[in-house]
């Protein structure tokens, strides 16, 4: 299949996904749905109109990830310091509560299971360390669609940069263990720190250098030209760095954008950084789009047919972690009633996060087949099955809450 042809496939794609995302809204439910469920139709388990050689071809990946630096400026906007210093101590304790919690109930649960079942038991570390991390794009596209405005947006979105970093840690300090246990090798356990400050160094020269721009620009062309030029600036770094310094290091676009934005959003005036954001819509909603749609590509929706025991636990008990581990954390640190009771259902959202962790571990377990399938066969399944659930419960946490705008 040539290069052009598979463009326009994508490009149909996407607009397939956009009219589907309409549809749906039109039922009240998220347009994120429809374009989740456009990515499993059109992806390479489906009609395979977005087939796996497009998703491996070159210039697919480029432009997913900027997409991802893109998108990550809806999570760096809202860094800043005068807005979330009034929940500052309370939003780093709730994050560890929902984190660690959700890391301990999975956990703990399959642990149990594995016990009766024969299986090593550090599976099931394996299985928790996966599952506490939250998928930032689909929860921020709800915030996007629906205007959210209020204590529990005010959370989630500092909260979905803070969750990508404990998930790092705790991940991969599992996945070193498991390489020592199964492999008796030792891992990357190292280049944790390595991980988390790449991201920084990458993305603050182009934040500083945007902000002074940003700072003596006013008009719309101006503005978005700056955005743009930061952020091919920022991917830029980012992949500079991991193909030729730190090739061994997972790549983090989406922190790296974070990071850009997190720095020119605290240079600026409130009244600028809403004139920037306005202008910057446009761009954000076609990067939320492509990022959600190719979220959706990988999922085979077969394998809700072949699933489980082990996938309704995981879901479950994951939901639980969440949710339980929100509320704990929320209402010991006297955070709002609408926090304490809504921000739990908001971060159910899982499955990128979750299928990029699971290669890496199975990637450690391949010496171990049978233990490569149920991880792998577990995570696949709950990540078709929790997306559609998550986003529904995303919606409604929001509309709980009451901070859905028309």
């Amino acid at each position: 299949m040539s290069t052009l042809i598979m463009i326009l496939g994508w490009v149909c794609v996407l607009a397939l996904g956009a009219l589907l995302g309409k549809l749906i809204s039109k039922l009240r439910l998220p347009a994120i749905l429809g374009w989740l469920i456009a990515g499993m139709i059109f992806g390479p388990f489906g009609l395979k109109i977005m087939s796996q050689d497009l998703m491996d071809h070159q210039f697919y990946i480029v432009i997913t990830n900027w997409m991802q630096v893109a998108f990550g400026l809806m999570l760096g906007t809202e860094l800043v310091w005068r807005k979330i210093r009034e929940f500052g101590r309370a939003l780093m304790a709730t994050t560890l509560t929902q984190s660690l919690g959700t890391f301990a109930v999975v956990s703990a649960a399959f642990m149990i299971i594995f016990r009766m079942e024969n299986v090593p038991v550090f599976l099931g570390l394996i299985m928790g360390s996966i599952a506490l991390a939250t998928a930032p794009a689909p929860a921020l596209s709800i915030v996007r669609e629906f205007h959210t405005r209020g204590p529990v947006t005010d959370t989630l979105l500092p909260m979905a940069v803070l969750d990508d970093v404990v998930g790092i840690v705790v991940f991969f300090s599992v996945n070193a263990a498991a390489a020592h246990i199964f492999s008796g090798t030792s891992s990357s356990a190292a280049l944790i720190p390595v991980m988390l400050l790449l991201p920084v160094a990458e993305g603050i020269l182009p934040g500083v250098v945007c902000g002074k721009a940003l700072r003596k620009l006013h008009g719309k062309k101006g503005v978005l030209f700056c955005l743009l030029s930061g952020i091919t600036a920022s991917y830029l770094l980012c992949w500079g760095v991991h193909t030729f310094v730190a090739p061994m290091v997972p790549e983090n676009y989406m922190m790296t954008g974070v990071v850009f934005s997190t720095v020119f959003s605290n240079m600026v005036s409130d009244v600028e950084l809403e004139q920037i954001t306005s202008y910057y819509s446009p761009v954000l909603g076609l990067a939320l789009l492509i990022s959600i749609v190719n979220l959706g590509a990988p999922l085979d929706f077969h394998l809700i047919l072949g699933s489980g025991i082990y996938t309704l636990v995981y879901i479950v008990a994951r939901a639980a972690g969440k949710y339980f581990g929100a509320r704990i954390g929320s209402t010991a640190t006297k955070m709002p009633r609408t926090v304490q009771k809504y921000l739990g259902f908001t971060l159910l959202p899982h499955s990128g996060v979750s299928l990029v962790f699971t290669g890496i571990a199975c990637a450690t377990l391949a010496g171990y087949p049978e233990l490569v399938q149920i991880l792998r066969g577990t995570i696949a399944a709950a990540a078709v099955v929790n997306e559609i659930i998550a986003v529904i419960a995303a919606r409604e946490g929001f509309r709980l809450a009451g901070e859905i705008r028309k």
